[in-house]
């Protein structure tokens, strides 16, 4: 779920530079693209991950 996320956040970035679009200091390209790298991290770091190991072995 993060990497779909920070997918969407790059996408937002790469509009918003090139479209030119003029935005407050908060909502500037960079940010989306540094918030979609913590996306990215989160997910590289096994957070949102659906199950652990747990569980998934032979039942008796």
């Amino acid at each position: 779920m993060p990497a779909i996320v920070a997918a969407v956040l790059f996408f937002i970035a790469f509009l918003i530079n090139a479209a030119h679009i003029a935005t407050n200091d908060v909502l500037t390209s960079t940010n989306f693209m540094l918030i979609g790298l913590v996306a990215l991290a989160l997910h590289v770091a096994g957070v949102g991950a659906g199950r652990t190991g747990r569980g998934w072995g032979r039942r008796r």
